[in-house]
């Protein structure tokens, strides 16, 4: 059970690709070493959106790409951190942030994911490392390690709940077995 102070990180889709992506060595360790934290700590926190992107770069990008079951299996384990749906609020929240920043939508809409979750950072390479977006932070998962960030926050989830531990414990085997552990 996380703590009610204890910030979720919003999970772009790019980290999810790269601990697939046997092509980025470094980048999928890395990635790996991330998600292994966000699973273990239970604050790892995706988008429909994020795991939409995931699937179809991951089978039609990605070289050597996944077969559509295995992506659709990791879409699936993934789904245990229940995803943030892209609902009126999100949306609203993503043209706020757009037109503050001028970040493209897509980025706006990660963002506005972010913040309508509670999520106190974003995990992403497609952003500014370190920016202040909302009051969510963005960390590139290649700058930094899960040891560097506070993990403390103020902020709170608007009406969405974490993922429960089963399902968390069910699916951190499936990405274990991903990562080559036992």
């Amino acid at each position: 059970m996380t703590n009610s102070t204890t910030a979720p990180v919003f999970v772009d889709s790019n980290v999810l690709i790269y601990v697939r992506d046997s092509a980025a060595a470094d980048k999928q360790a890395q990635a790996a070493d991330w998600m292994a934290e966000l699973w273990r700590s239970h604050r790892g926190r995706p988008s429909s959106q994020a795991l939409s992107e995931f699937y179809v770069n991951a089978t039609q990008k990605l070289r050597p790409g996944l077969d559509r079951e295995t992506a659709r299996g990791d879409v699936r384990a993934l789904s245990a951190l229940q995803p943030i749906p892209l609902d009126e609020q999100v949306f609203n929240e993503a043209w706020h942030i757009q037109d503050r920043y001028g970040l493209s939508f897509r980025d706006a809409l990660i963002v506005g994911a972010a913040c309508v979750c509670g999520c106190g950072y974003v995990l992403s390479e497609d952003l500014q490392d370190g920016q202040d977006l909302a009051g969510v932070r963005v960390v590139s998962p290649f700058l930094h390690r899960p040891s560097d960030i506070s993990w403390r926050s103020q902020r709170h989830a608007l009406g969405r709940t974490a993922p429960s531990r089963s399902a968390l414990v069910a699916t951190t085997a499936r990405w274990k077995s991903v990562r080559g552990k036992s």
